[in-house]
């Protein structure tokens, strides 16, 4: 028989993250600090317009595009929020949750041989969205003296004559990262100058702690060249119900929605009528949701400056990247052994790209009591490690 596999396909290695979530699942008493969903319950006027959306049986296809009140309702969210200003007829695609975007906006820019920058530690899905789409990932470790942020410097260096696009996913999973109007500025100059497209992934905008957040799609000059990615997930504890959108320009978003179609046909007819409760009652419970994870943010930060753990200090998402180098350990092997001997799970940092060596992604999108109990277990087996390398 003739190998039925795709060798593109075989070469793309599973989710470092998956990896330990399953684990963990199958481990008695163990606690998982391991995978980036809200504790939360969806918000009760989510959930009721949900329920009422199959009670009046609406459970037939929307536009491939989405149902048009909820692109109404993302267009003016963008514009009061963040201050975009989109079509939401021409401009705008509710997708299957974020990534699916993120993977139809890849396909329908990239030529193959087509150059992606993709600053690194970054999220699971970039780099093999880019080699299905037949793209060559141009890989950029970012560095934690400069606090896991894109420096123009990094940025000119990674640009070839065949790059077409990079990739911008701040606030940052896994690091918590975050970049500054200030910060983006000099970065967007160089986009422009050199005639490049941005595929910027700001599913945890709403999720940003004493910094606020800016969009790249809101300085001049950039709104034509971007595809913006949002979603549901994050914001608004919607993890399951597997709704995000896309926006771009009416040339590209054609083409993306032709794929959307072929692919996918329309998101969930209920969770896109889920989602207008959602961005027209739900900014309130936003915020709380906002301020618990700042308040988890703070014990984290203060847990590992207490058993000595050195961590940059994130100002996004629901995420903490310690340093785990003073161990000697790789971070596989920290992981590994931590899950073993005390029961938690966190997702070693090379799950993120090769830079991630020597750190952990913490998550902690968990209860109070729940973070208490992990981290005082990882402050019993620091305790131990540097006992054993006296």
């Amino acid at each position: 028989m003739r190998n039925p596999l795709s060798d593109k396909v075989v070469q793309i290695q599973p989710s470092g993250i998956r990896k330990f979530f399953d684990v963990v699942s199958e481990m008695p008493d163990a606690i998982s600090l391991g995978v980036g969903e809200p504790d939360f319950d969806t918000p009760w006027y989510i959930r009721e317009e949900g329920i009422y959306s199959l009670e009046q049986g609406r459970t037939f296809y929307t536009s491939n595009a989405g149902l048009k009140e909820l692109k109404d309702e993302i267009a003016k969210y963008l514009k009061r929020r963040q201050g975009l200003s989109y079509d939401p007829d021409h401009e705008i695609m509710v997708t299957v949750g974020g990534s699916e975007g993120i993977d139809v906006g890849l396909r329908a820019i990239l030529n193959p041989g087509d150059e992606v920058i993709l600053p690194e530690p970054c999220y699971v899905s970039y780099l093999p969205c880019i080699t299905l789409a037949d793209g060559v990932p141009v890989r950029v470790p970012l560095k934690e003296k400069n606090q896991f942020k894109l420096t123009p410097e990094e940025l000119l260096g990674a640009i070839t004559d065949k790059t077409k696009a990079v990739i911008l996913a701040f606030p940052n999973n896994p690091t918590g990262a975050v970049m500054t109007k200030e910060e983006l500025a000099p970065l967007v100059d160089i986009i422009i100058e050199k005639d490049l497209l941005v595929i910027t992934d700001e599913i945890y905008a709403e999720l940003t702690y004493d910094v606020k957040h800016c969009s790249i799609a809101s300085f001049p000059g950039m709104k034509e060249r971007t595809i913006f990615i949002n979603g549901f997930s994050k914001a608004y504890a919607m993890t399951g119900w597997r709704l995000g959108y896309a926006c771009a320009p009416a040339l590209i978003m054609e083409q993306m929605i032709k794929i959307h179609q072929f692919a996918i046909m329309c998101a969930p007819t209920t969770s896109q009528y889920a989602a207008v409760a959602a961005l027209r009652h739900c900014d309130d419970e936003v915020d709380k949701m906002r301020e618990s994870y700042n308040q988890r943010r703070r014990f984290v930060m203060k847990s590992f400056e207490d058993m000595g753990l050195k961590c940059f200090e994130p100002y996004g998402a629901f995420y903490a990247f310690p340093s785990i180098e003073e161990f000697g350990m790789s971070s596989e092997d920290f992981a590994n052994r931590f899950l073993q001997e005390e029961k938690v799970a966190v997702v070693p940092g090379t799950a993120f790209g090769e830079c991630g060596e020597g750190f952990l992604r913490i998550s902690y999108a968990y209860s109070i009591e729940e973070l208490k109990e992990a981290l005082g277990r990882l402050a019993n087996f620091v305790e131990r490690l540097r006992a054993e390398r006296k």
